[in-house]
């Protein structure tokens, strides 16, 4: 079982910044891979970015450039951060964090961002 806990949504302005977290309930070295995924209204979930465990770091086309994915430096490497820079009113969304435990899927509850214009 993973746990996984979002925060840091907000309201922003466009061009403006914000940095999402998400803390596991075990390490990012005991998992496959963690990363964010949103849903936009009435759109389907899409992939923002990835990080796997011992492979690359993958990236959306529409956030290359101004979305980080990164995990946590501390012993419990257990959060994964997205820094959002350059924000536009598309990237309004929930933002889900995402881990997968072998052939797993866990999902967080979501976290709104909306970005105004």
């Amino acid at each position: 079982q993973v746990q996984l806990v979002e925060s840091g949504g907000g309201l922003v302005q466009a061009g403006g910044s914000l940095r999402l977290s998400c803390a596991a309930s075990r390490s990012f070295l005991t998992l496959t891979a963690m990363g964010w995924y949103r849903q936009a209204p009435g759109k389907q979930r899409e992939l923002v970015a990835v990080i796997t465990r011992g492979g690359p770091i993958n990236y959306a086309d529409s956030v290359k450039d101004r979305f980080t994915i990164s995990l946590s430096r501390d012993n419990a490497d257990n959060t994964v951060y997205l820094q959002m820079n350059s924000l536009k009113p598309e990237d309004t969304a929930v933002y889900y964090c995402n881990a997968w435990l072998f052939d797993i899927n866990y999902w967080g509850k979501g976290t709104l961002v909306t970005v105004s214009s």
